[in-house]
């Protein structure tokens, strides 16, 4: 099975919402233009970049036509309500009205986490969240499971960004550690690709369709934004395990599809 994962898009209206909504757009045209296409795919988060509900509309207004599944996460800059007035009930969260579900795709099982904090810039799952994420992965433990969120749950050495990480990343990597079938952590946040062991798999964090953050790893330098290319990350799952690819989109010689 083949999972792209995309995060950050921000997307957002007014005379600032071309060059978002442009990363996102040129980003799915890429995963089009794969050879052979994935399955589906996985966006980790801050889809919006103020919560509003023309935001959302606009965000639903570029994958409406979108041919492949999409799986939307919730991160720090939307908004709970307003993510679920406007794809509650859709297939792009899994069906239901919770910021929080899985999809059982034949190959593998798709879980998506909901680490908005509502007021702040960091994330945390809680207790009734973990339950349930360890309900779900028992499961099926005979299928790969990718587990996906928009906070990074482990320090990646930019203070700025540790310190606003999952606050309850023991307790998940507990809750992973039972379930050796967990074949990726997908998460966003930094705006950079960063990858790392955690909770007994392997965690990646997606770079942004939009705009990537400096590496900045000393505290009395501020974080700031280049412009890198932006690029995705494709998840090949099988039995064994999972390979992850790095695809560059912005800057790259690859075809892309209109859709």
């Amino acid at each position: 099975m083949l999972i792209a994962q995309l995060s950050d898009p921000h997307v957002t209206t007014g005379v600032l919402g071309a060059e978002p909504a442009a990363g996102l757009h040129r980003a799915l045209g890429r995963i089009l233009a794969l050879n052979p296409r994935p399955d589906c795919v996985v966006v980790t988060g801050d889809l919006v970049d103020r919560g509003r509900p023309d935001e959302y509309a606009a965000l639903r207004e570029i994958i409406g036509r979108f041919p492949l599944p999409v799986h939307l996460a919730a991160g720090n800059h939307d908004d709970r309500e307003s993510l679920l007035d406007a794809f509650g009930g859709t297939p792009w969260l899994g069906g239901g009205f919770s910021a929080y579900y899985h999809v059982d795709h034949p190959a593998a099982t798709i879980v998506v986490l909901d680490s908005l904090v509502p007021g702040s810039s960091g994330g945390r799952l809680g207790e009734e969240q973990l339950g349930w994420l360890d309900g779900v992965l028992a499961g099926r433990p005979e299928v790969p499971a990718v587990v996906c969120l928009h906070h990074p749950p482990v320090a990646v050495g930019i203070p700025a960004a540790d310190t606003i990480r999952l606050a309850d990343s023991d307790a998940l990597a507990e809750v992973l550690a039972r379930h050796p079938h967990v074949v990726r952590v997908a998460a966003g946040h930094l705006h950079r690709p960063v990858t790392t062991a955690f909770g007994g798999t392997v965690l990646t964090v997606a770079p942004s369709t939009w705009k990537q953050a400096t590496l900045t790893m000393v505290e009395d330098e501020r974080v700031g934004w280049v412009a890198e290319p932006t690029a995705l990350l494709l998840h090949r799952v099988d039995p064994d395990g999972c390979v992850t690819h790095l695809v560059q989109v912005s800057h790259a010689a690859g075809m892309t599809c209109g859709f």
